[in-house]
């Protein structure tokens, strides 16, 4: 399967859905936005990836290269109708790619969260295959606010309405993170942008020992994004 992988920061990248798709035998593009890399040509690519990044959706006007990748995954899911999986920033920009919008949140979300699958959720082929409630990690001061047209909320909580969404058969977004490895809390609190998010949502002292605290979930967040994984290339195959 030949991929192709939107970063818009060099350390936010696919991490352990990396590592199962090198496994696999998958051909991996990626292509770094935020550097100026071009988007190459969608013909030939099986899947198209997108992650996070610490841009905001409502700074596309500023930033030449976030309207060419909404354009981009606009064709890709809505003209094309190819397989796609959003991550954070990717999750947000399927949703405005699409006729959704989004927004700044009340208070970040930053650190270990329970999100609630919905009935939508349960039917769903990938949601479906995973807990009721489930404990993900998440960094993120933007939501999805408006829902695009056709599309169905499969995970929810108090912070945020919309923590995955699937519009129509084939096109998946989820608010947070499956991916993370035993570095990330470390290589993101390096990011000003990223840093500052994290003070406010859990303080300093919190802050500091964020990565200790994630430690001990690192195992199911592996084994919650290989039954992810696995369940995507079931329904592609479907």
């Amino acid at each position: 399967m030949n991929i192709l992988v939107f970063q818009h920061l060099a350390v936010e990248h696919p991490g352990t859905l990396r590592d199962l798709w090198a496994a696999a035998g998958h051909r991996l593009t990626t292509v770094e936005l935020d550097a100026g890399e071009p988007i190459p040509p969608l013909s030939g690519f099986d899947l198209m990836v997108v992650m996070g990044g610490p841009q905001d959706l409502w700074q596309k006007d500023d930033l030449p290269w976030m309207r060419a990748e909404l354009a981009a995954i606009r064709t890709w899911v809505a003209d094309l109708g190819r397989p796609y999986l959003g991550i954070c920033l990717g999750h947000q920009l399927l949703a405005e790619a699409l006729g959704g919008r989004v927004g700044p949140m009340a208070a970040p979300e930053v650190g270990l969260c329970e999100v609630r699958r919905t009935a939508a959720g349960a039917a769903d082929p990938i949601f479906g295959q995973l807990p009721a409630r489930l404990t993900t990690f998440q960094w993120h001061g933007a939501e999805i606010t408006t829902l695009p047209e056709g599309a169905v909320v499969l995970a929810e909580n108090a912070a945020c309405g919309a923590q995955a969404i699937r519009w129509g058969r084939h096109a998946w977004g989820m608010q947070f993170h499956i991916e993370i490895t035993e570095t990330t809390v470390a290589d993101w609190q390096q990011i000003p942008a990223y840093a500052k998010s994290l003070r406010a949502a859990l303080g300093e002292a919190r802050a500091a020992g964020l990565a200790a605290e994630v430690a001990p979930h690192l195992g199911t967040f592996r084994a919650t994004a290989a039954r992810m994984n696995a369940a995507l290339a079931a329904a592609m195959a479907g």
